[in-house]
């Protein structure tokens, strides 16, 4: 096995990872959205446990955007084409943009989870 398969085989592992990550993500925040939820419908105030849950979804879309770029990285190191370069540009710079609105959003949820808090 080369250096060239070797890294398609990492390539492919690492951008798998980061799916693997985003799905759990999901099914955890799923889970937890039900029980929020049924709280709720007790007439539980439950405002507290939905923006926890907001930045744990959050989290793990971030997390797993990290390891799809590093994978698309690891791919391009392997096929150095300029077409390839400028794709990962362009999905860079796309996942990049999400990542930072992403990020936004979890630092607002934090400023109004505090103010929650203290209330």
């Amino acid at each position: 096995m080369n250096w060239t398969e070797v890294l398609s085989v990492i390539s492919v592992s690492v951008g798998i990872a980061g799916v693997l990550v985003i799905v759990w993500g999901v099914l955890l925040a799923l889970v937890k959205w039900v029980l929020v939820e049924i709280q709720y419908l007790r007439h539980k105030h439950a405002v507290r446990q939905k923006l926890l849950l907001r930045q744990q979804l959050s989290s793990s879309l971030l997390l797993g955007l990290e390891f799809l770029i590093a994978a698309d990285v690891i791919r391009t190191v392997v096929q150095p084409s300029l077409e390839e370069v400028a794709i990962l540009g362009g999905i860079v710079a796309i996942r990049t943009v999400i990542s930072y609105f992403l990020h936004r959003e979890m630092a607002d949820d934090w400023e109004i989870l505090t103010r929650v808090e203290q209330d």
